[in-house]
């Protein structure tokens, strides 16, 4: 199982995977932090696609192709603004991360690259979020055998290890 995921810290704008994942907001239409990097890196071909998808609700996830990104697919999923922990923070970015492996799937897509959801403007906890991500991620892969690659892509030094030591523990 962890030889299908992998941890590193980078750019997911550069990752050499059949689709990346976006941490959109729900209009779609682009923002800051990994959505606007995406936007940018993809060209204005990616919002002209996402204008027509019609936004998307939180923990839903939609998929756009990847236009001037070396990943073919961008798979745009809208994590939850965090507020405490009490309003259902936790399944809607644990949803987050299964719609958009089973759209993965269901489009034949078998690499995949992850950002952190909701961990930097939406402001949900690192740690607990990176936990959610894997034990997710690690229960899709248990029961599907399509994906054969997960990169959880860190940006900045701080979340990488947060995620090594959540994957060994």
């Amino acid at each position: 199982m962890l030889d299908r995921i992998t941890i590193i810290e980078g750019d997911i704008t550069r990752q050499p995977v059949d689709a990346i994942v976006n941490a959109a907001n729900s209009s779609l239409l682009g923002g800051g932090g990994v959505d606007g990097a995406i936007h940018r890196a993809a060209g204005p071909e990616l919002l002209a696609e996402s204008s027509m998808l019609g936004g998307c609700p939180t923990g839903e996830a939609k998929i756009t192709r990847g236009y001037r990104l070396p990943a073919r697919w961008v798979i745009h999923t809208v994590g939850p603004i965090w507020q405490g922990g009490e309003c259902g923070e936790d399944a809607l970015l644990a949803s987050c991360y299964r719609n958009s492996l089973a759209l993965a799937a269901a489009h034949g897509i078998h690499t995949i690259a992850f950002p952190a959801i909701s961990t930097g403007i939406y402001g949900f906890p690192l740690e607990r979020a990176t936990q959610i991500a894997l034990a997710e991620v690690k229960r899709f892969l248990d029961q599907d055998a399509s994906i054969e690659k997960v990169v959880f892509v860190c940006y900045g030094r701080y979340a990488y290890p947060v995620y090594i030591k959540a994957a060994e523990g």
